[in-house]
């Protein structure tokens, strides 16, 4: 399990976190064990230059070979905020995808997709629910029901796994 923390730096991903995640995956991968990553993030970790930006290729990198090679189980847990880098990567590369309710999520901020190209953004466009309607996550789910629904995520994916070992 990985947990990003946003109190630290904005919970930017820069070249630390990003070989710390990858290690982690590539862990889950040898061992095959499950992944959760609590994501909770403002971005790339700008003043680390092109080193940072290369940490969301290398992380989908260990989560393709995860998740292909492997079979293995991804859970990808969203809080709030979740942007940037971590949102165009391993953010929404989850087998399932939960966010929490009320949660910001995005690629860019408001401010910079409206100066940008000159749109109007509504609040509510950046928020867990909204994006829930368009399909962009599976679960909408508060903090108190994570262990219950984790729990019977990986009893589901451990049966599919287990049937389709012995059918081979």
């Amino acid at each position: 399990m990985g947990v990003m923390d946003f109190q630290f730096i904005g919970g930017s991903m820069g070249s630390v976190v990003g070989e710390k995640i990858t290690r982690l995956i590539e862990y889950a991968t040898n061992e095959s064990l499950p992944v959760i990553i609590v994501c909770a993030s403002g971005g790339a970790r700008m003043q680390e230059g092109s080193l940072s930006l290369m940490q969301m290729a290398k992380i989908s990198s260990a989560l393709y070979n995860y998740q292909s090679n492997k079979k293995l189980f991804y859970v990808s847990l969203l809080t709030s905020p979740t942007t940037g880098g971590v949102t165009a990567s391993f953010g929404m590369l989850g087998d399932i995808i939960i966010a929490e309710p009320n949660a910001t999520i995005a690629f860019a901020g408001k401010r910079v997709i409206e100066e940008t190209l000159k749109v109007t953004v509504l609040e509510e466009q950046q928020e867990t629910e909204y994006l829930f309607e368009k399909g962009l996550f599976d679960l909408i789910l508060p903090r108190n029901l994570l262990k219950d629904v984790l729990s019977e995520l990986f009893k589901l994916h451990g049966f599919f796994s287990n049937k389709n070992q012995h059918e081979s």
